[in-house]
């Protein structure tokens, strides 16, 4: 029996489907109250995305589909096997129009994120302090309030940036889902594993 731990929210239908359509799902499930599905040679865990890798890393699930944009800030001891070519995004520094100047010129800058590792590591390479300010929701609203000047948060059509009077200052990183794969999982259930991935390709 093969666990899969699934991101609940804007990853979960395009999971859903790809599964289907590769013949791993025998039915399409529904994302409700419901965390684990048992169904008959699968069983689905319904997690929220930044909880898929700690998941996987610890044994709960042998598998999982998780963002990249995930998969770096958490730098979870797992395998990677596999680009599902879903999910596609990018994570971008973003801030109000009048601030690009400020973002191009500065050597110290706040930023506001759910991606502190990444934030880190990407201004550190360019030579920039930074003060990270960490939130879990509504980010968009920072550079607003003034908590702070900019954000890093994922983006993938650009329409909440626009509604919050945002604009993209430049793409740290591009991500799809990636299967994920628990180490001592790809040993014991070696052949289970290879099977799905086979499905996928």
């Amino acid at each position: 029996m093969i666990r899969i731990a699934l991101p609940k929210g804007r990853l979960f239908k395009e999971s859903v489907d790809l599964l289907f359509s590769k013949g791993i799902l025998k039915k399409k499930v529904e994302e409700g109250r419901k965390l684990i599905l048992e169904l008959k040679d699968l069983t689905l865990l319904l997690v929220k995305p930044f909880d898929v890798p700690v998941y996987v890393e610890y044994g709960t699930a042998d598998l999982g589909i998780c963002g990249y944009d995930v998969y770096v800030e958490k730098n979870p001891h797992v395998y990677r096997l596999l680009d599902l070519g879903i999910g596609r995004c990018r994570i971008s520094v973003a801030g109000k129009p009048e601030s690009k100047e400020l973002y191009e010129k500065s050597t110290f800058i706040k930023v506001a994120t759910k991606y502190p590792r990444t934030t880190h590591r990407f201004f550190s390479e360019k030579g920039v302090k930074v003060d990270v300010i960490v939130l879990n929701g509504s980010v968009e609203l920072a550079p607003t309030i003034g908590i702070a000047e900019f954000i890093v948060d994922l983006v993938q059509t650009g329409k909440t940036l626009k509604e919050n009077g945002l604009v993209e200052m430049e793409v740290i990183e591009e991500s799809t889902a990636w299967l994920i794969c628990n180490r001592s999982s790809f040993r014991n259930k070696r052949e289970e594993i290879l099977e799905i991935i086979k499905a996928l390709h």
